[in-house]
């Protein structure tokens, strides 16, 4: 993959609809997040005002399709599209759903922001809480965080024995090949972040009394478990992307490239989908007489 440190050049054509190809991780493939840069440009955009300038004219594209994609459902179309985002704190999961989904209209998205299971969630499987906030046919789905919550923390905090953890993989693969199955295009994004923008993204909520809200002493205990979570997200990565549903690291350290990159990734998957506006059952032409008749 070419966002590797020591990976190949920038994509010959980066606007040219292959930047799926290049920040998949093809599956069985092993993942050593260190060699990522989380800092690189690997395609598109070479600089932040050139990014969040395509960024706007990329969410003016989502938006036509988005519309296009609900209006399908409507007649009965079941294809839908759910965008699942992962990363370390500050990664800027909240930053993306902000900048990339705010172009699209609310009527046809559904987000859910995944906190730590309730008591209510504990007595059923850990799948239970997420079949219930999946998309309906013709919209967008987001997460905000997911069900890969208990193959990550639940590893790296104890909260479950390896064994029900290592079958976890499994029964994600079979959820998430069901979804495919049933018209759900899933799109995995691991937004990679560094130890040292982390840092300083967590001092600048420190130094912003408006942003206090967003911190936690957790943050830190978390940071003191940066390569357990390093491994738990290796581990999710290799044995979770499938040709049903990929994973995508994307490079997080750059906010404007990150919007870009996930907005680029969704608008590829949608024009795949080529979803079409369903034609009326009437005689427009028959309609518009009768209106101009005084009806």
């Amino acid at each position: 993959m070419s966002n590797k440190s020591s990976g190949r050049g920038r994509h010959p054509d980066p606007f040219g609809g292959g930047l799926r190809d290049l920040l998949r991780v093809p599956p069985g493939e092993r993942i050593d997040l260190a060699s990522y840069d989380p800092g690189a440009v690997p395609a598109g955009p070479g600089d932040k005002a050139a990014g969040l300038a395509a960024t706007t004219t990329t969410g003016q594209r989502l938006a036509k399709l988005q519309e296009r994609l609900y209006a399908a459902g409507t007649a009965g179309d079941r294809r839908r599209v759910l965008l699942i985002l992962q990363g370390m704190d500050t990664s800027g999961k909240g930053g993306t759903v902000k900048h990339v989904i705010g172009h699209l209209s609310p009527a046809g998205c559904r987000i859910r922001a995944f906190k730590a299971p309730t008591a209510e969630e504990r007595d059923h499987h850990f799948l239970w809480r997420v079949m219930r906030e999946l998309p309906g046919s013709g919209e967008i789905g987001i997460f905000d965080r997911s069900h890969y919550e208990d193959v990550l923390v639940a590893r790296v905090r104890d909260l479950a024995p390896r064994t029900r953890i290592r079958r976890r993989y499994g029964e994600i693969n079979g959820f998430e090949e069901s979804l495919a199955a049933d018209g759900v295009t899933v799109v995995k994004v691991f937004l990679h972040i560094s130890y040292d923008e982390q840092r300083r993204r967590l001092l600048a909520r420190l130094d912003n009394p408006d942003k206090h809200w967003k911190f936690s002493l957790g943050d830190i205990e978390d940071r003191a478990l940066w390569p357990a979570y390093r491994k738990a997200y290796e581990l999710a990565l290799e044995r979770c992307s499938t040709a049903a549903a990929p994973w995508y690291v994307v490079p997080a350290d750059r906010k404007w490239y990150r919007n870009w990159a996930v907005s680029r990734l969704l608008l590829e998957h949608l024009e795949e989908l080529d979803p079409q506006y369903p034609k009326g059952d009437f005689d427009a032409a028959e309609c518009r007489k009768l209106l101009l008749e005084g009806a």
